[in-house]
């Protein structure tokens, strides 16, 4: 379910594009080197810190550790045609802000927020060079709100939802149309701790790269995120009591 309504001025074509799918032997990110593949990208760099275990035909594995500067310039010198950037790899370590190791809440920084970031700059030119292309940021229903034992992953992704609106103000003269991907949990691997009800991932993704076709700017896989964004102007604590209470 793809609620969202803000567009760009133009839309990105998916079909004969050159994509690079971060996180992609797994979850979320398996899917969406799939279904590029199936949608007829050109190429589908399908990048991982394992890249022995990408099991996909059709796409070309590349060793990628986002949080990495020399991973990401050698992933760039063997990807300098991409055209679109899905920045799907991320991390939850199940953080509280106050009490849990500090590592691991900059683990969770480094991943989602520095490690999105160092991606982008690395290849916001190369993008450009080709004509402007597409990064596809996926993000989450957890930008938007706060609840106890995932506080470090909120603080990182609410990061990126801010990464993701500034870059897109910084290369729209270059043509490069950027996409926020807002979802709830979905059933992959990720997720597997949570106890709470999950979409379908493959939906999320169909959402994400739909809203690349229609130049959406912003996308909203799921009732859930839509709910969330909508309660913005609440008491910042309505969600978590409606999660705590059983309502989602």
């Amino acid at each position: 379910m793809d609620t969202s309504s803000t567009r760009t001025k133009h839309a990105f074509a998916v079909e004969g594009s050159v994509a690079l799918v971060t996180g992609a032997n797994r979850g979320l990110g398996r899917l969406f080197a799939q279904q590029l593949t199936e949608r007829g990208a050109a190429r589908v760099y399908a990048a991982a810190r394992r890249p022995e275990e990408i099991d996909l035909p059709g796409v070309v594995p590349l060793g990628l550790d986002i949080t990495n500067d020399r991973s990401v310039r050698s992933a760039l010198a063997r990807a300098g045609d991409v055209t679109l950037l899905v920045n799907n790899a991320g991390i939850s370590n199940w953080t509280h802000l106050v009490t849990s190791d500090l590592a691991a809440l900059r683990q969770e920084m480094d991943t989602n927020f520095w490690g999105t970031l160092a991606m982008v700059r690395a290849f916001a030119p190369v993008l450009g060079a080709n004509g402007g292309g597409a990064i596809l940021n996926v993000l989450s229903a957890q930008s938007w709100f706060a609840f106890p034992g995932t506080n470090g992953y909120h603080a990182a992704k609410a990061a990126q939802w801010a990464l993701t609106n500034g870059v897109r103000m910084e290369l729209a003269d270059q043509g490069t149309l950027v996409t926020g991907l807002h979802l709830g949990a979905v059933d992959t691997d990720f997720s597997a701790a949570y106890d709470g009800p999950k979409g379908d991932p493959a939906v999320s993704v169909r959402a994400g790269l739909d809203g690349l076709a229609r130049g959406a700017v912003e996308v909203l896989a799921d009732e859930w995120s839509a709910h969330v964004k909508r309660a913005l102007a609440d008491d910042p604590t309505r969600l978590a009591r409606e999660i705590g209470s059983g309502v989602v």
